[in-house]
């Protein structure tokens, strides 16, 4: 009898430590399989660069010269769709009406600042900020990672531009099964593995609530409502490095179809060319 009840008695300690045990397990198994340590912060811009744009740029006017070198007379707006309103304002171009009120920086305002002649030095102003001076007009642009919101700030000469990096699109490779994942004997497969990081790539940079201004030094305008979007691309050719930025302008009020420009700029090894000079009407 001692036996008869001892031995049920036994089992039932031994059912009920084999309980805990298997409870006190599973948070771990279950971390094994699919809990993962918290994910860092997300590198900051400048550290995820997979280009570097930093230093001096010297613009090459490699196309529509005679529109860009040379302040062009009131009304050449050719090449450019405009809109029949917009006509009208660029034939009531009066360079000397927008010196006496202050705004002579209408054709160095960010829709057309990047096609004039000059130089362009860029830095990093803090670790998500990419700061582009320009010394034609002595203008700064200030282009910003992480920006998804437009402000509601006034428009400025340069306006809100937000920016991100672009890079190849690489699918997560698949790593090693996780052994004993799913039971005995079993495996829960391959678990994915982050792609390594891109080791080029170019930025892109979207461009809002621009003061109006020129598209041109003659008075071709674009409107508060422009919208303006750059591919900023990096090529080498002989030993010289040669920034592309490939520009296209929206403007549902003074243009009728998006224009499309692409001003070319080649690397310099210093500043000793640095030369700021004031907004002019005129050259």
């Amino acid at each position: 009898m001692i036996q008869a009840v001892g031995r049920p008695r036994m089992w039932g300690a031994m059912a009920v430590a084999a309980l805990v045990a298997c409870a006190a397990a599973s948070p771990l198994a279950a971390q094994g399989r699919g809990a993962q340590a918290p994910a860092g912060p997300p590198p900051t811009a400048k550290a995820a660069a997979p280009i570097d744009l930093t230093g001096m740029w010297v613009s090459v006017v490699t196309e529509d010269w005679r529109w860009r070198m040379v302040t062009p007379a009131r009304g050449d707006y050719q090449s450019v769709p405009i809109t029949a309103e917009a006509m009208k304002v660029a034939d009531a171009w009066d360079p000397a009406k927008d010196t006496a009120t202050g705004e002579a920086c209408r054709s160095h305002g960010a829709g057309g600042l990047m096609r004039l002649p000059g130089r362009a030095r860029i830095s990093w102003a803090d670790d998500n900020t990419l700061k582009v001076e320009f010394d034609n007009g002595t203008q700064t642009r200030l282009l910003k990672f992480g920006a998804t919101k437009a402000s509601s700030v006034a428009p400025t000469w340069q306006g809100q531009s937000a920016a991100e990096w672009e890079g190849p699109r690489r699918p997560a490779r698949r790593g090693a099964p996780v052994a004993g994942a799913s039971g005995e004997g079993r495996s829960a497969g391959p678990a994915p593995v982050a792609p390594p990081a891109p080791t080029f790539g170019n930025l892109k940079v979207v461009t809002t609530r621009m003061k109006p201004g020129y598209l041109r030094k003659n008075g071709v305008p674009y409107s508060a409502d422009a919208v303006m979007t750059e591919y900023w691309d990096l090529h080498k050719s002989t030993g010289t490095q040669w920034l592309v930025i490939t520009t296209l302008i929206d403007d549902p009020k003074y243009l009728q179809r998006q224009w499309v420009t692409s001003p070319n700029f080649r690397r310099e090894t210093d500043e000793s060319k640095w030369d700021p000079t004031p907004c002019s009407a005129t050259w």
